[in-house]
């Protein structure tokens, strides 16, 4: 099964973009994945094509408009696909929410402009509001690039060493550990002997160390979830607030 990739935009031309350079890219050549765009404005309205409208109920900018991204939506073959929108006021994406995406046939992405999409169409296509953070984006199709590398990378045949995916951050509930490789001193600093000792033990605890430390010091709610059930905080902890529409 080839995941599949729709991205609903008003700047078709900004992709593939970072998707198609690298091991993302090459997988993509390869057919392990594909990539497909909409132009929204296609379905726009009048010889102009007009996607959006002004807010109701007064306020600055515009919004798109309900019956055009839902005819965006409507004309995909969604086989199952979940329909996710790039929003700020969203969920915010976790690696867990990730791999649950890479395991499924592919996703369907809607990028959004202005002050933000009717919340009718949010509601009547069940779209899945994302976020990647607490900040506003102009659009969503920055989003919608990191959010498929997220996921591509994690398919079979993707990365080169499956092992190097398995102990990245939020893998295991947390950050990753410093890397360090040759020269054996630089600017005055040594490599951590520890990891030139030969002793896989002693690198293995270093390292597990290192990654509490790390994620105690800037991330202490994954480190409190990573604690066990009876700690207190939670992964998912940061909420994103402001105005829909943009990431």
């Amino acid at each position: 099964m080839t995941f599949r990739a729709t991205c609903l935009t008003l700047f078709p031309e900004a992709f593939p973009g970072l998707l198609g350079i690298s091991i993302v890219g090459n997988a993509r050549e390869k057919g392990l994945w594909a990539l497909e765009t909409i132009d929204i404005r296609t379905f726009g309205l009048g010889k102009h094509r007009t996607v959006d409208d002004t807010p109701s109920g007064g306020g600055a900018g515009m919004v798109m408009r309900a019956d055009v991204a839902a005819a965006a939506i409507d004309s995909l073959d969604q086989a199952g696909r979940p329909r996710l929108y790039l929003s700020p006021r969203g969920k915010p994406l976790t690696q867990d929410r990730v791999r649950e995406l890479a395991a499924g046939p592919g996703v369907i992405l809607l990028c959004g402009r202005f002050e933000g999409l009717d919340e009718r169409v949010i509601e009547g296509r069940g779209l899945e509001e994302v976020s990647l953070g607490d900040f506003v984006l102009a659009g969503g199709e920055v989003a919608a690039q990191a959010l498929l590398e997220a996921c591509v990378r994690l398919l079979p045949g993707v990365a080169g060493n499956a092992e190097s995916i398995a102990q990245e951050s939020f893998e295991g509930g947390l950050l990753e550990h410093p890397h360090y490789t040759r020269p054996q001193i630089w600017e005055g600093k040594e490599i951590p002997a520890v990891l030139t000792s030969g002793d896989h033990a002693k690198v293995a605890a270093w390292r597990r160390n290192q990654a509490e430390e790390l994620t105690k010091a800037r991330r202490p709610d994954l480190y409190a979830a990573s604690r066990g059930p009876t700690a207190s905080g939670s992964p998912n902890s940061v909420r994103t607030t402001p105005r829909d529409g943009k990431t």
